[in-house]
């Protein structure tokens, strides 16, 4: 491991330190340990959790609805995203329809999802709607991004095509992709759960926290909170690490071609 790295994984364990560290200050100043309970306190609710195995269930449904949503999101976001930066006027006739969802407080995006769709559907459906925008002009904004040469060199050999994406611009794109994706998980992950809380979803981490807030039991809610921050945590970083080495082998390759066609 990197002395980078260690430093990063270094300053993210002080980051959830300080946020025990808020949380215990808050209840020292309001004296209330009821809805501010101490670290300890937390921490001993975690730990309980992870040795329950409904806490793992729960987790799994979380999860499933966030990577069904991500995985939609993905798979539609980024061709309307390329379609955009390449074709103005699609860029302008999607506009309207982007500023919308993205103007819309989540909670109501959720309730008219329910009013919509079976309650089975609303955690991820929602998700979907409110991480396409977040997707689709990330995916853009890197389209446009890519230096017009680059692209002359493409279109000596060959016309736009799928090989051409794959090879040419996604991996050009890729610094924009991956913030849009760590975006998209904290972002999915919050309206996941919501939606769960919302509709009472059975065997998930919004049911529980629901319950966990009808029974008092604050220290629960926060030890969720940290769950789902382990689990943010972990699904923004490995993928966009593997994306990332992907992307630089990639873009290496594609430069030394340049080079060669420019001589």
């Amino acid at each position: 491991m990197s002395r980078q790295r260690r430093n990063d994984l270094l300053a993210t364990a002080i980051g959830i330190v300080l946020i025990g560290a808020l949380i215990q200050a808050a209840g020292a100043l309001k004296h209330e340990r009821l809805v501010f309970p101490d670290a300890l306190t937390i921490l001993r609710a975690f730990f309980r959790l992870l040795g329950e195995p409904a806490t793992y269930r729960m987790m799994g449904t979380s999860l499933r609805h966030l990577l069904e949503a991500l995985i939609i999101s993905l798979l539609i976001g980024v061709p309307l995203g390329l379609l955009e930066g390449l074709n103005r006027f699609a860029r302008h006739l999607l506009k309207p329809f982007i500023s919308f969802i993205r103007a819309i407080p989540m909670i109501v995006l959720i309730i008219m999802v329910m009013v919509l769709a079976d309650y089975s559907a609303v955690p991820a459906v929602a998700a979907v709607l409110m991480l396409l925008p977040m997707i689709s002009e990330a995916t853009m904004e890197g389209c446009r991004s890519i230096p017009q040469q680059l692209i002359d060199v493409y279109k000596m050999n060959a016309d736009l095509n799928l090989m051409v994406i794959f090879r040419v611009y996604l991996p050009l794109m890729r610094g924009y992709l991956r913030e849009a994706f760590t975006e998209a998980v904290g972002t999915g992950m919050k309206l996941v759960i919501t939606a769960e809380y919302m509709v009472q979803t059975r065997n998930s981490l919004g049911k529980a926290i629901f319950s966990s807030s009808y029974f008092n039991d604050y220290e629960d809610i926060y030890a969720y909170a940290l769950l789902m921050v382990l689990m943010i945590l972990i699904l923004s970083e490995v993928p966009t690490r593997a994306i990332e080495f992907a992307g630089k082998k990639r873009e290496s390759s594609f430069e030394v071609i340049s080079k060669e066609k420019t001589k």
